[in-house]
């Protein structure tokens, strides 16, 4: 009998790390940067609840005005919650960036593309190479792209 188990740092949740997102919220919004690290704020909606859910994360620029982020939940086992629900939701995530709300395609890399992020994401921010050292899982990138603007409805 053999038992399979996921190599990982704890993963952060409780009071007191809902607390740290509210204070991290309020900075992002001031300032856009957190440790002097890119940061929004991503907006998705609860894989099981189907509430709006509101989570700091660091990003890095891509290509075509595009955000990078790394679900990395600090190299803890599992993936973040909000990365289970991008994938419930892809259609309802946007980001607050700059003091604007923007809807986004989210889109999983793979293969050479996203080897080559991440050999950008771990030069150019040594944590998230740390992470990726903490656990056995390979930490999933996902490209946020601004999507195109409704067209506005013509009334008669």
């Amino acid at each position: 009998m053999s038992f399979s188990t996921r190599r990982g740092a704890r993963q952060p949740a409780g009071r007191l790390y809902r607390l740290l997102n509210t204070v991290m919220t309020g900075r992002i919004r001031r300032s856009g940067s957190i440790g002097g690290m890119n940061a929004l704020l991503l907006h998705t909606v609860g894989a099981k609840s189907g509430q709006e859910r509101v989570n700091p994360v660091n990003w890095f620029p891509d290509r075509e005005g595009s955000w990078v982020i790394v679900a990395s939940a600090r190299g803890a086992a599992r993936n973040p919650g909000w990365y289970h629900n991008i994938r419930a939701n892809p259609d309802e995530v946007r980001v607050e960036v700059q003091g604007r709300t923007v809807p986004v395609t989210a889109e999983q890399l793979t293969g050479e593309e996203r080897a080559a992020v991440w050999r950008r994401i771990s030069e150019d921010a040594e944590r998230f190479a740390t992470y990726q050292e903490r656990t056995d899982r390979e930490l999933p990138i996902i490209r946020l792209t601004r999507r195109p603007s409704a067209p506005t409805p013509e009334f008669a």
